[in-house]
């Protein structure tokens, strides 16, 4: 292992402005295919339609969770507007992010009749929240039913521009099930209905994707970085998959911590705050298909769990030549 493997700002790179995707190619499966082949140390450059030349007869891992409009707009009791954004349920509760200075104690109100009072502030800049309709304390499934009336797609901050109409079926992928993500499983925007239907061996598990997935790593040493925890749930065929000799293909960095973090602990359920880096191999999965991540992030670190992080910052440097398009909207790469 190499001493830099260990510091944060060794996983950072210089990406132009333009390179970040505003909004998704149409289809989605003609977007950038960057593939490299670790056997071989070769790269090739294709469509992401054509995934299939490279991993056709390998099993395929999807993520089923679904975006929900965790972005809400409303007024605090003094007038003052205020944006909150939904992370997760936290006990009885629920873990949210504030734009606009609050206490405890504080009532904020939303449309359609919504309120949310503020009872406790999280030393990571988080806030405790209950949310309330007509002074009956709500549940998850009653407040996402709100949250799709009043509510907005949860873009992430690097695309700089207000959620769009597009966004409610671009920030979503086509299997799409489980309510609960604030953010996309963003390598799998780019499968359509008639790629996937003609992926013969695939099964799904759920990892709802939180607002920690953008969080910064904000230490010097990687070995200190606290890895944020999101729910997840592998129903019983995929667990027997991920219990046979089977090749798989993770299909985004969220597939990939889930199925390693079963590897390690046979959990079926639970929270997974597993931290894939060059000091933590993954040890089940063989195949990765992922976008191209923030620098510095714990992302680009776990593609660096598999080839190393000098070649991972070659391919990106390979990339940003050839003019391929980054993050959420961008385009793909795959690991074989």
């Amino acid at each position: 292992m190499d001493f830099k493997d260990l510091l944060v700002n060794s996983y950072n790179y210089n990406l132009p402005e333009e390179l970040i995707a505003k909004y998704p190619v149409t289809p989605r499966d003609e977007a950038k295919l960057l593939v490299y082949d670790r056997k071989k140390d070769k790269i090739i450059h294709t469509k992401f339609k054509n995934i299939l030349d490279f991993v056709g007869e390998k099993y395929f891992i999807f993520n089923n969770t679904k975006v929900i409009k965790a972005r809400i707009f409303g007024k605090k009791e003094s007038g003052g507007r205020v944006e909150l954004l939904l992370n997760r349920p936290f006990n009885d509760k629920f873990l949210v992010y504030i734009r606009g200075k609050v206490k405890v104690g504080s009532k904020l109100f939303f449309d359609k009749g919504l309120e949310a009072e503020v009872t406790e502030l999280l030393d990571d800049g988080s806030r405790v929240v209950e949310f309330r309709l007509d002074n009956e304390k709500l549940e998850f499934s009653e407040l996402v039913k709100i949250l799709e009336k009043i509510g907005h797609i949860p873009l992430p901050p690097y695309i700089k521009r207000d959620d769009e109409a597009l966004d409610e079926n671009e920030y979503q992928t086509v299997f799409a099930k489980k309510e609960g993500a604030v953010a996309a499983p963003t390598a799998s925007l780019h499968f359509t209905d008639e790629l996937l239907n003609k992926i013969k061996n695939k099964s799904y598990l759920t990892l709802h994707v939180g607002a920690g997935t953008f969080k910064p790593v904000d230490v010097e040493d990687i070995r200190e970085h606290k890895m944020h925890s999101e729910f997840f749930e592998i129903p019983s065929k995929s667990a027997e998959i991920l219990d046979s000799e089977t090749e798989i293909v993770a299909v985004g960095t969220t597939v990939t911590r889930t199925v390693e973090y079963y590897a390690r602990k046979k959990k079926l359920s639970g929270e997974c705050d597993l931290f894939l880096n060059p000091l933590n191999h993954p040890i089940r999965v063989n195949h990765l298909l992922t976008n191209f991540h923030l620098p510095k992030s714990t992302l680009i670190m776990l593609v660096a769990s598999f080839i190393g992080r000098e070649k991972t910052l070659e391919l990106y440097e390979e990339a940003i030549n050839k003019k391929y398009r980054f993050y959420s909207y961008g385009d793909a790469m795959l690991i074989i």
